[in-house]
């Protein structure tokens, strides 16, 4: 099979991982690396044996003609890339979110029918298998559902500043949210009505209109609920900074709190640990019929293993032409209801979508 020849742009976190993973697939071949800083560049180029490296996008998409194009770069650079190597005939995986406005993405969505070519968004709990075990879980407790979700950050030194560099584009619960409310579709399976959103700007380091902590809330049409909470910043608490817990009918799942690492500690951002289901089931003197089940779900992949996930579907998608249709509309229906609690916040109203 001919290898895809892939640029990879941005050597930060993301980009570092999903390089490791190109690395170490077959189907793969790794032309160029692309970053605004020469260090980073220079030191994923290192440890992968040494690769072209460049300090401008442009340059690179001309220099190299890449089949596929992985994109890891700050939210507000992402719609041009994408937009540039689609028309360069390129194949596209792009961090989330896929762009900064819903019509930004529908744009880039219908530029890749276009082009015949296959797009993939990094939501990597999609392919995380505790995760899809959460769900399915979550799916057996009747309706409605009530779904409690947060990731807090308690970030310094570098991953402050990585955070106020988001914060030039989008808040925590617009960035990390697209992954939270996916999730609660998926869940549900019905359609999200309304959306609203309180939040607070906790420190002057960042924009006067931006704020650094949010928490929507969003009901769908089956009469199911759920709220996110984000925020980022050395002010933040790790108490209580990592929950994931579904309520319904016949019980509740939970991720457990043994699965807590630090708040800044990417790897614990997707760890599971273990589900805890419980069973609402009562007899007839009011005593509960079953007890609490543990899942065990700790042989999981660390987060370097969830990239490799990715990319292989990514691969997938390309050499068996998978569609893509259901992927691409979650992943602007997603955006379109954290940036529907972005305005929320910013008015005051809950926004009917």
């Amino acid at each position: 099979m001919k290898k895809i020849r892939i640029l990879v742009v941005g050597c930060g976190n993301m980009g570092t991982s999903h390089a490791r993973a190109y690395h170490q697939l077959d189907g793969f071949e790794i032309v160029g690396l692309v970053s605004r800083k020469p260090e980073s560049r220079e030191k994923l180029s290192a440890e992968l044996g040494g690769l072209p490296t460049f300090g401008d996008y442009t340059q690179a998409l001309s220099d190299t003609e890449p089949d596929a194009v992985s994109i890891n770069t700050y939210p507000d650079t992402h719609a041009p890339y994408i937009e540039a190597a689609l028309n360069a005939n390129a194949h596209i995986f792009v961090e989330k979110p896929l762009a900064l406005t819903v019509e930004e993405a529908e744009k880039l969505v219908r530029l890749a029918h276009e082009k015949n070519k296959k797009m993939v968004v990094g939501y990597i709990l999609r392919v995380h298998p505790a995760w899809t075990k959460f769900v399915e879980v979550a799916q057996t407790l009747g309706k409605p559902l009530v779904m409690r979700m947060n990731l807090n950050q308690q970030s310094s030194g570098a991953h402050w500043y990585t955070h106020k560099q988001l914060m030039h584009s989008m808040s925590p619960i617009v960035d990390c949210g697209v992954h939270y409310v996916d999730v609660m579709c998926l869940m549900t399976r019905s359609i999200p009505k309304s959306v609203s959103a309180i939040g607070a700007r906790l420190t002057d380091e960042i924009d006067a209109k931006m704020y650094n902590y949010g928490q929507l809330q969003v009901r769908f049409e089956d009469g199911s609920v759920g709220w996110y909470e984000a925020g980022w910043g050395p002010m933040m608490s790790e108490t209580a900074f990592f929950i994931k817990d579904v309520i319904g009918p016949k019980g509740c799942v939970s991720i457990t709190d043994d699965a807590k690492g630090d708040s800044d500690d990417v790897d614990s951002h997707s760890k599971t640990g273990s589900l805890k289901l419980h069973h609402s089931t009562t007899d007839t003197d009011g005593n509960f019929v079953k007890s609490d089940e543990i899942i065990d779900t700790s042989d999981e992949p660390d987060h370097d293993g969830l990239c490799l996930l990715e990319q292989e579907y990514f691969l997938k998608a390309i050499t068996e032409n998978l569609d893509l249709n259901d992927h691409l509309r979650d992943a602007v229906n997603s955006l379109r209801i954290v940036l529907a609690a972005d305005e929320s916040f910013r008015t005051g109203k809950t926004i009917e979508l």
